[in-house]
């Protein structure tokens, strides 16, 4: 039988999908240091973002014939070295997509109505300094006919890109390699509209845009840093919602003090599971702990196709 260690979790419907193909699924999770050890005993390995496939841990098994992540990034996974030593790789790009984008506009609606100060203040200060709250959040801004730039424009991108389409927002895409243009929004009823959405330079976005959202692979440098904040307009908002690391957070912190940029987003951090506390306790910063993919939608379709995947490699 073949044996899949599912170390970081799995839904319900993928473990019930690969066992009834016949395979045996442990959901139970063994620590980083000991896996060079108990994941000799498994023929697979599924992961999200928490465990690590690196070199040595592939040498340590050469039982593996496949690593299989539930979500869109591998940077937790020496992906090339695997495939040299014979162990296939397989990602879910498309099934965490929606909610993704979803989280982006969860915390541009955030950050315009200043939520996430609104919400530790209220708690504390609501009953005595009402009028004052009430005061301070005052200017807010809408969303509709603002420009949102979008830093990569691959599947979280585009459905970045359908969601501010139909909030009324304009779209300004960018990406490294070539795009189509167009996305097809999905109104009520099931109505669906093509929209071909303007394509720009990073320089153009970084310079133009109201918003900015990161949506890129995982780079060695930061690609926001003090230079980039520099030429943003006065008042811009930025969301990461893709890769720690992506924004150098000195120069976020630098920004938002000086008052340049209005408020920032960070699902995700450079130094995660411990980020820093002055990124976690500045008033212009919304918050959530790396929850993109973690809606019960995406966590099924996700399964699904991860178990689906390792169903066909197996019966190659």
């Amino acid at each position: 039988m073949i044996k899949i260690l599912a170390n970081d979790g799995i839904d319900p419907a993928g473990k019930q999908l690969l066992e009834e193909a016949g395979f045996f699924i442990d959901t139970n999770n063994i620590p980083q240091e000991e896996l060079a050890v108990k994941l000799q005993d498994y023929d697979g390995i599924t992961v999200r973002s928490a465990t690590k496939v690196r070199k040595a841990l592939i040498d340590a098994c050469p039982n593996l014939k496949v690593i299989g992540r539930g979500g869109v990034g591998m940077d937790n996974i020496d992906v090339e070295y695997a495939k040299e030593k014979g162990v296939a790789v397989y990602n879910t790009p498309a099934s965490s997509s929606l909610s993704v984008a979803e989280l982006v506009f969860a915390h541009l609606f955030t950050g315009v109505r200043f939520l996430q100060d609104s919400n530790r203040k209220m708690p504390v200060e609501g009953a005595t300094k009402f009028n004052d709250l009430k005061k301070a959040y005052a200017k807010g801004i809408e969303l509709r006919g603002k420009t949102i730039g979008i830093l990569g424009f691959g599947r979280i991108g585009r459905e970045v890109a359908k969601i501010a389409l139909g909030v009324g927002m304009d779209v300004m895409a960018y990406d490294l390699f070539p795009f189509n243009p167009e996305v097809e929004v999905i109104l009520g009823g099931g109505t669906t509209v093509k929209i071909t959405v303007k394509t720009a330079s990073r320089e153009e976005i970084i310079k133009q845009a109201d918003f900015i959202t990161l949506h890129t692979p995982f780079v060695d440098k930061p690609i926001i840093g003090a230079a980039e904040f520099e030429q943003m307009k006065k008042g811009a908002g930025v969301v990461n919602c893709s890769r720690g690391g992506l924004i150098d957070e000195d120069a976020l912190l630098a920004a938002l003090n000086s008052g340049k940029i209005a408020f920032a987003a960070l699902d995700v951090f450079s130094n995660e599971p411990t980020p820093r506390t002055d990124i976690l306790t500045h008033p212009k910063i919304s918050l959530t702990p790396h929850i993109g993919a973690s809606t019960n939608e995406a966590q099924e379709r996700i399964g699904l196709e991860l178990a689906n995947l390792i169903i066909d490699h197996f019966k190659k």
